[in-house]
C-alpha cells in the first residue's frame, strides 16, 4: 500500500507552510489546536496524497481550508475544485473558509466547524 498521508517528501514544505502561515490560519489555529473543538484533534499543515492541508483532523477524516486572495482567480478555483475532488475521493470531508469569514465572523466559523465535527461523531 502506498503512504498517502505525510509524506516524508513532502515535509520540507509542511515545515515551511508551518512557519509562513497566514494570519487567518493563525486565528483559526489558535482556535483548533488543543482539542479546543468537541475534544478532536486538529493537525495543521498536514499532507494527503500531494496536496498539503491547512488543517486536519485524522480521527474523523476532516479537512479545513482557509482561503486567501490567490484563490479568486477562474484558475485558481478551478485547481481548488480538482483538488478537492481527488481529497474527497479519498473519503475525506472538506470545509471551505475564506479569510475574511475568519477575521469577520470566527465565531460562525467555529460553529460550523463544531457542528461537522458533531455530525462525524455520529
Amino acid at each position: 500500500m502506498t503512504k498517502i498521508y505525510n509524506k516524508n517528501s513532502q515535509k520540507p514544505k509542511r515545515q515551511k507552510l508551518r512557519r509562513q502561515m497566514p494570519a487567518a490560519e493563525i486565528i483559526l489555529w489558535n482556535r483548533l489546536r488543543r482539542r479546543q473543538i468537541a475534544g478532536v484533534k486538529f493537525r495543521r499543515q498536514y499532507s494527503v496524497d500531494r496536496f498539503v492541508l491547512d488543517f486536519y483532523c485524522p480521527q474523523l477524516k476532516l479537512a479545513i481550508e482557509v482561503d486567501g486572495p490567490t484563490h479568486q482567480s477562474a484558475e485558481a478555483q478551478g485547481y481548488d475544485q480538482f483538488r478537492q475532488k481527488i481529497i474527497e475521493g479519498l473519503d475525506i470531508q472538506l470545509l471551505r473558509f475564506e479569510n475574511r469569514d475568519v477575521y469577520q465572523n470566527i465565531d460562525g466559523v467555529l460553529d460550523a466547524i463544531y457542528q461537522k465535527v458533531l455530525a462525524l461523531q455520529k
